[in-house]
């Protein structure tokens, strides 16, 4: 299983290689056409001339995901739990959610601009896990409550994997609000994924506090210890929490939203990498 393991990391990382080099390549395309062509040249046929680069965009990112997938499966048969005992099993699960999020919302909404940005973060966590690698080992004390905390990590894989296609989308409104891109989906399109991660990833992002503080409770005797890392969780909920707020009651739209949303992606790579940075009751793996 181990070298199961390492295989298929190693060709997740050259799945989503190819892919964002295709994604790239269909770029480029489409902006040449649309500098070639005139002024009257559509968004549709934009789209067209880079189909074939999109369809192997398509099938490598599907290949990533079947090898990350075959990581998490390899060493939860060598360890008997999900991947939460270390930062290298946090970031292979954080690459899977993202990769997944970003090819829904591609087939949703007919653009893979949005999974263009998330495949680059997907990229940056796999080459960290690569540099993480750590060895299938027994669990601290506090990790052994393995259903709830399987549950814990999934609910972060749904939340940060989902709103960072949000981060992805608001990234790209700020750049086509400037410019009005052909090549680029229209700004309406790039604010409703923007709106949709959220309201699909802010309740899981919920449950992620929920079960966390009842795992706290059991490991460490207390549901809140106000923790680094637990503190940083609380922002990033309470910034996401605002920008619902400032949409549904303010009517809030445009850049302002686009770099609410960015701020609290910032927020949760501050929560995901505060191992780093914080000492305090995470402090582990």
């Amino acid at each position: 299983m181990s070298d199961l393991e390492n295989i298929s990391l190693v060709l997740s990382l050259a799945a989503v290689v190819l892919a964002i080099v295709f994604s790239i390549l269909s770029f480029v395309r489409r902006r040449r056409q649309a500098m070639s062509e005139d002024k009257k040249t559509t968004s549709a046929a934009i789209t067209a001339s880079g189909s074939g680069l999109d369809l192997a965009a398509v099938i490598t990112v599907s290949m990533a995901i079947v090898f990350i997938t075959l990581i998490i499966v390899a060493r939860w048969a060598q360890t008997g739990h999900g991947p939460f005992s270390n930062m290298y099993e946090f970031a292979v699960a954080f690459a899977w959610g993202i990769v997944i999020a970003g090819l829904l919302f591609r087939w949703r909404y007919r653009t893979g601009a949005v999974l263009n940005i998330g495949l680059f973060v997907a990229l940056l966590l796999l080459i960290f896990a690569r540099v993480q690698y750590a060895r299938p080992g027994s669990l601290v004390p506090a990790l052994q409550q393995s259903a709830l905390l399987s549950a814990h990590v999934a609910s972060a894989v749904v939340a940060y994997g989902t709103l960072t296609i949000g981060f992805g989308a608001a990234l790209l409104y700020l750049i086509q609000s400037r410019q009005s891109s052909l090549w680029l989906p229209d700004i309406d399109v790039l604010d409703a994924i923007s709106n949709r991660s959220v309201i699909i990833g802010f309740p899981f992002l919920t449950l992620l506090i929920v079960l966390g503080a009842l795992w706290a409770d059991i490991a460490w005797g207390s549901y809140w210890s106000w923790d680094p890392k637990e503190t940083a969780s609380l922002v990033t909920w309470l910034i996401y929490a605002a920008y619902l707020h400032a949409r549904i009651m303010r009517g809030w739209r445009g850049n302002r939203a686009a770099v609410l949303l960015i701020v609290g992606f910032a927020a949760i790579l501050l929560t995901f990498f505060g191992n780093y940075i914080f000492n305090g009751l995470h402090s582990y793996g």
